[in-house]
C-alpha cells in the first residue's frame, strides 16, 4: 500500500533557504515553497497542506502575521514558526496570534526539524480523526432521530 506524503509549504523570503529545505527534505515529504506571504497563499488555494513552516523575518508581512491571517480560511494546517532572531515577542505573537505549534531558531537542525514535523503530523491526524468522528456522530444522530420520529408517526 503506498502511504501518501506529508505536504508541507515552506515559507522563506531567502531563496537559498527553500532551495536548502527542498534539498533535504523532498525524498520524505512533499514539498511545497513560497517566497512571499502572497506566494504562500497561492499554494494554499490550490493544494492541501498539513503542516506550514515559515520563516518570522520577512519584508511586507512578518510569519506571525501570515499566520493569523489565514486562520479563518486554512484553520487544519499545523503551523511552525522559524527565526533568526531571538525575538521573545515575536514567540508570544505567534503562540497567541498565529496558533502556532512550535517554534524554531534558525538555522534549523535538520534532525530536530524532522522530529517536530512528525510530531505536528501526529496533531493534525489526530485533529482530523476527531473532525471525521464528530461528522459520523452527527450523521447518527439525524439517523436516529429520523428513525424515532418515524416510530412516534406510526
Amino acid at each position: 500500500m503506498d502511504v501518501e506524503k506529508i505536504t508541507i509549504l515552506y515559507i522563506d523570503d531567502e531563496m537559498n533557504n527553500l532551495i536548502a529545505f527542498k534539498a533535504v527534505f523532498r525524498i520524505k515529504y512533499n514539498i511545497l515553497t513560497a517566497i512571499s506571504a502572497d506566494d504562500a497563499l497561492k499554494v494554499l488555494k490550490d493544494n492541501t497542506v498539513q503542516i506550514i513552516i515559515t520563516d518570522q523575518r520577512m519584508p511586507k508581512m512578518t510569519g506571525v502575521e501570515f499566520l493569523e491571517s489565514i486562520l479563518i480560511d486554512y484553520p487544519d494546517p499545523i503551523r511552525i514558526l522559524l527565526t533568526g532572531y531571538a525575538d521573545m515577542n515575536a514567540v508570544i505573537d505567534a503562540v497567541n496570534k498565529g496558533k502556532i505549534f512550535h517554534y524554531l531558531s534558525k538555522p534549523w537542525n535538520e534532525e530536530e526539524l524532522d522530529m517536530t514535523i512528525a510530531k505536528a503530523y501526529e496533531v493534525y491526524r489526530k485533529k482530523m480523526d476527531l473532525v471525521e468522528e464528530k461528522d459520523q456522530l452527527s450523521v447518527t444522530a439525524e439517523q436516529l432521530e429520523f428513525l424515532l420520529r418515524q416510530k412516534l408517526l406510526s
